[in-house]
C-alpha cells in the first residue's frame, strides 16, 4: 500500500488486490457494499470492489477520525456521496494492478488505469487537437494517452457525469487542479482532480 501526500489531499493507492482475506473483509463492510461486491461474477471484481471500500474506510479514519462503515447516498448523475458526512468528498477507482481512493473537503475525482495498447481511432474520438499532438509526438504515446485519459475520467468522476460524448473538451475551462502520476514499474497511471478557487486550470504532466 502506498499513501501519496499531494496538494489535493491524501491519496491512497493499494496494489495488494489479492493480499487480503476476502471472506473476512466481506463481513467487515456495509451490507450495501457487500451485496454490490457479490454481484460481480469474478473474484477480481469482488476484490476490487471490497478493497476500494476498505481504502475509503481507512482514509476516513485517518483523515477525519470516522470509524463507522460509510453509507452511501447518491446525487446527480448517480454520484456516490457520504450520507452522514456530506461535507466530505471522495472518489474511488481501480484497474488490474491497483485500487485508488481520495478524500477531501472539496469535490474531487480520481482515476487509475493500466498502461496498455490504444487505438488511434479512440485518440481522435476522445482527445482535442492539442492533446492528439501531445500523444502522437510523445516518446511513449501509450503512456501519454493513458495520462490524459485518466485526467478526463477523474474530471468526469468529480461531477458524476461518467463518460460523455464531449470527451475532447473535458479538460478545458477554469476552476480545476490536476495531478497525474505513473507507478514505479510504469504498469499503471493515476490522476486526481479537485475544484479550486483559481481562475485557470493547472496541469502536472
Amino acid at each position: 500500500m502506498s499513501d501519496y501526500l499531494c496538494p489535493l489531499k491524501m491519496v491512497y493507492i493499494d496494489e495488494g488486490i489479492y493480499d487480503f482475506d476476502l471472506q473476512r473483509a466481506l463481513t467487515e463492510i456495509s451490507s450495501e457494499r457487500r451485496e454490490q461486491a457479490l454481484r460481480f461474477k469474478h473474484e477480481l471484481g469482488r476484490r476490487q470492489c471490497v478493497l476500494a471500500y476498505l481504502l475509503l474506510k481507512r482514509a476516513l479514519c485517518e483523515e477525519y477520525g470516522i470509524t463507522e462503515n460509510p453509507i452511501f447516498s447518491y446525487g446527480g448523475h448517480g454520484k456516490p456521496l457520504l450520507a452522514e458526512h456530506p461535507d466530505i468528498h471522495f472518489s474511488l477507482s481501480h484497474c488490474r494492478e491497483a485500487v485508488a481512493c481520495i478524500v477531501a473537503d472539496r469535490p474531487v475525482g480520481i482515476d487509475v488505469e493500466s498502461v496498455g495498447r490504444y487505438h488511434e481511432s479512440l485518440v481522435r474520438y476522445s482527445m482535442s487537437e492539442r492533446e492528439q499532438q501531445t500523444i502522437f509526438g510523445a516518446d511513449d504515446p501509450v503512456l501519454a494517452f493513458t495520462r490524459l485519459w485518466t485526467m478526463k475520467e477523474a474530471r468526469l468522476k468529480l461531477t458524476g457525469e461518467g463518460l460523455t460524448s464531449q470527451l475532447k473538451n473535458v479538460l478545458e475551462g477554469p476552476g480545476y487542479s490536476y495531478e497525474t502520476h505513473v507507478s514505479n514499474d510504469r504498469k499503471y497511471v493515476w490522476s486526481v482532480v479537485a475544484t479550486n478557487s483559481q481562475k485557470h486550470a493547472t496541469f502536472s504532466l
